[in-house]
This record gives C-alpha cells, sequence and structure tokens, in this order.
C-alpha cells in the first residue's frame, strides 16, 4: 500500500533543437552535473542548425506462450499464424479492442512443443502494452475456438521482451524505433565541445564500438544512454524498468563536409515511452501538468501541438526527443572523455555526498 513519496530533482534540458522546432525535455536525476552537460549538447547543437528523427517504426511487441500435445500440432498453428492469407482476419480481431492500436506483423518461434507468439503492433502516442495485450487476448480467444486443443500458457511469454535486454528487441525492434542525427560544425567542435572532429571520430570507434563488442555488449554500442531513457521516465511518471530496452542503441561518429565536420547519429530500435496527450494514470497526467505549470511560468509555452514551439508532446513527439536528448549526452559526454574534463566536471557538480 502507498505509504509516502520521494522527491526527487526534476531539470529541464534545452532548448533542444529538433526537427526545425525547439523543445524542452524534463530530466528527473540525482546527477546535476548531467542536466548541465545536455544543455552543452543542446548548445551545440543549435550552434549547428538542428537535429533531425526518423521514426523507423512503431510497434509495441506482447508475445503469449501456448502449448499443444505434440510439436506436429504446434507447427499447424505457427503456419496459420504466418500464412499471409490469415492476417487481415486476425487483425480485424486484434483491433476491435482499439480505437488507436493496429496490428503490424506476427512472428513464431517454436521450442519443442511449444509456441512462442509475437504480435507487433502501432500505438500512437501511447506506450500500449495494455492496448496490444487486448489485442492479444481477442486473438487468442479466437485461435482457442479453431485450435480447441491448444493450451494457453501464459500471455507474456518473454519473446516480447518486456523489461530486459534481448537480441530480438534490438533486431526487430519494440515500441518506436528511431534514427537522429546531427552535423556539428568544425568551429562548434573546437569552441563548445572543446575537442577535435578527429578525437571524436577515433574515441567513438575505440571506446563505444570496439570495446562494447570486447565486453560482449548487447545492443549497447554507446556512451550512456541509459541515463537519458531514465531520466524522461522518471520525470513524466512513467515506468524506469523500460529503460533496460530503451538502452539499446549505437552511436555512430563520422567526417563529413570533406572531413571539416563531425557527423553523428543514434539508432535506438526500442524505446517504450508515452506522452501527455494519451490517457494515463493520475500520478502521470499530475506529473505533465506541474510541468507544463513549470514551463508557463518561463514563458516556455505548451508545445507544438498547441500551435507554439515549447514542451513534450505525446509519444510520437517525446519518443524523438529522447533519442536527441541521447544524442546530445552522447555529444556532451565522449567530449568530455576526449578533452579530459570527465572528472573535473563530475567533482564540480556533484553533490558532496558523492565526493
Amino acid at each position: 500500500m502507498p505509504i509516502g513519496f520521494v522527491q526527487i530533482r526534476v531539470g529541464i534540458a534545452g532548448p533542444l533543437s529538433l526537427d526545425g522546432l525547439d523543445y524542452w525535455v524534463p530530466m528527473a536525476t540525482t546527477e546535476g552535473y548531467w542536466i548541465a552537460s545536455t544543455n552543452t549538447g543542446c548548445k551545440a547543437i543549435r550552434a549547428s542548425g538542428s537535429a533531425t528523427t526518423l521514426l523507423l517504426k512503431d510497434a509495441m511487441t506482447r508475445a503469449p506462450v501456448v502449448r499443444f500435445p505434440f510439436a506436429k500440432r504446434t507447427s499447424q498453428l505457427k503456419f496459420f499464424l504466418e500464412n499471409h492469407s490469415n492476417f487481415q482476419s486476425l487483425a480485424d480481431i486484434f483491433n476491435k479492442s482499439s480505437r488507436f492500436g493496429r496490428l503490424q506483423s506476427i512472428q513464431c518461434s517454436i521450442a519443442g512443443r511449444n509456441l512462442y507468439i509475437r504480435f507487433s503492433c502501432s500505438t500512437g502516442d501511447a506506450m500500449g502494452m495494455n492496448m496490444v495485450s487486448r489485442g492479444v487476448e481477442n486473438v487468442l480467444d479466437f485461435l482457442q475456438n479453431e485450435f480447441p486443443d491448444m493450451d494457453i500458457i501464459g500471455i507474456s511469454g518473454n519473446f516480447c521482451s518486456d523489461k530486459k535486454s534481448a537480441a530480438v528487441n534490438w533486431i526487430e525492434g519494440c515500441g518506436k524505433s528511431i534514427v537522429c542525427e546531427a552535423v556539428i560544425k568544425e568551429e562548434v567542435v573546437k569552441k563548445v565541445l572543446e575537442t577535435s572532429v578527429a578525437s571524436f571520430i577515433e574515441l567513438n570507434m575505440l571506446r563505444n564500438l570496439v570495446c562494447s563488442a570486447v565486453a560482449g555488449a548487447l545492443g549497447g554500442f554507446i556512451a550512456h544512454a541509459s541515463r537519458i531513457v531514465s531520466s524522461i521516465l522518471v520525470a513524466t511518471g512513467q515506468d524506469p524498468a523500460q529503460n533496460v530496452e530503451g538502452s539499446h542503441c549505437i552511436t555512430m561518429m563520422e567526417a563529413a563536409n570533406d572531413g571539416k565536420d563531425l557527423h553523428i547519429s543514434v539508432t535506438m530500435p526500442s524505446v517504450e515511452i508515452l506522452g501527455p496527450s494519451c490517457t494515463i494514470a493520475r500520478f502521470q497526467v499530475s506529473g505533465f501538468a506541474l510541468l507544463s505549470y513549470i514551463w508557463e511560468e518561463m514563458n516556455v509555452g505548451l508545445g507544438p501541438q498547441h500551435g507554439r514551439e515549447g514542451t513534450v508532446g505525446g509519444g510520437m513527439q517525446l519518443a524523438p526527443q529522447a533519442a536527441c536528448l541521447n544524442l546530445l549526452g552522447e555529444l556532451s559526454l565522449m567530449s568530455a572523455i576526449a578533452a579530459g574534463q570527465l572528472v573535473e566536471s563530475h567533482m564540480k557538480l556533484s553533490p558532496p555526498r558523492d565526493q
């Protein structure tokens, strides 16, 4: 039962120049230097133009596990589900419980006489886990009539795969799959980030790519994506456990414009996040309302969905903003490492207890 609450510091990162608009994004963190570091990245992006994002896929997943007496019978259901001529009828059954959720694909995997069925569903502004689960229940009820000897073991069989690091999320994606990129001008790299384009590229290759491979990383070819994703989830009253799959990311840094400038990109295949425009729990509504009040006091506005630039929007906006903030975080942390300033910045801006 609830017994109280815990206070946590919330800061505002921005203005975040993204796709031609400026945003202010909330970040909850116990490390004060981190918001300052992110704002350094914001400054570098603004001085160079704007970051751009591309939504590659919108597909929340749920994967029930069912069992038959024999593997032969299990394979018959697998072939039925993967038959393209059956997809539309299954989609109609899946979609009937939601105004927004739409079935995108069905992927099956057999282990003996057990079948794991991975449903992927577009969810719009919603994170969509409940939305896809309801749709899966609809399909399971239908399949139970068509395959009466099917035993439903559980609506979630871990092939989803929710709140855990899994290759299927890294390869296939889950939630919002996003690419964010920017070109940082040479003079900005030198003056704002206090390093060089060549140093960025070498450090990214040796640290984020090669050393991550040496460590056996699964979807973590990055500096620290988890910190960004977690800070937004906590600040907006969402489930911080979803930073696990949300931290799947690869950071690329390459020379651009005849080697003078820096092209940086982050690819995040499984960002699971929602926005204030969808129906959410009361404490989440309260969190967004408080942030909106703060932004109004700052004369920031209520966001482009209200005709002005400003705050976070729905999941279709907040997920790209999270990806862009991650890009800024990668940019800022990597510049601190390349310039030899990492320890100094931690000691200067962290609370005394951390020293």
